[in-house]
């Protein structure tokens, strides 16, 4: 992924102070406007307009203007979230669920050390969660996203299997009482 940027210019600006807020760093390269260079071939066929900025991505795929390029990072973004909790939440609890309920009991062979290794794992990254969510209202931002469904899916299978959030976890805990509340955590 790369960002073909121009430092004087105010879209590509917009840009760089959204993924600035957001923490997000990407390859710049720069195309100087003064001297034509996004009149080039090479720069045209990114952008038949010939406009900054412009988002390439990994497979080619070229993205023009600043807002659909914000947006195209905010939507990463959270994608990004729900990964981590797919990855570093879900799967600790979902591996300590196999290895502790009745239900597996007959379908794997289920491991003590298992067990006990995905629950430190699961509790680790819930601490890590609770300081990471301190300053903001959900998992990947200030709105409700797919990482929130993952994570209220993940903490509720633990709920099941007997690891609950600790009581310490106010972060945590603020965010499920909130999201659970919502008319869709009852589907």
């Amino acid at each position: 992924m790369k960002l073909y940027d121009f430092t004087s210019a105010p879209n590509p600006r917009r840009v760089r102070i959204f993924l600035a807020e957001k923490g997000v760093t990407v390859p710049l390269q720069q195309v100087d406007l003064f001297q034509g260079a996004n009149r080039s071939p090479e720069a045209l066929k990114r952008n038949p307009y010939g406009g900054l900025p412009v988002l390439e991505l990994d497979d080619g795929t070229c993205i023009a203007e600043s807002v659909a390029i914000c947006q195209c990072f905010e939507e990463m973004h959270p994608e990004m979230w729900n990964r981590r909790m797919e990855l570093e939440l879900f799967r600790h609890i979902g591996s300590y669920f196999q290895h502790t309920h009745e239900i597996f009991k007959n379908r794997i062979r289920q491991l003590p050390a298992v067990a006990e290794a995905s629950r430190e794992t699961a509790l680790a990254r819930m601490r890590l969660i609770d300081g990471l969510i301190a300053e903001r209202r959900f998992i990947a931002g200030e709105r409700y996203t797919i990482a929130d469904i993952t994570a209220i899916v993940a903490f509720g299978l633990g709920e099941f299997a007997g690891l609950t959030i600790p009581s310490d976890m106010r972060n945590i805990s603020r965010w499920y009482a909130e999201v659970s509340a919502r008319p869709s955590a009852r589907a």
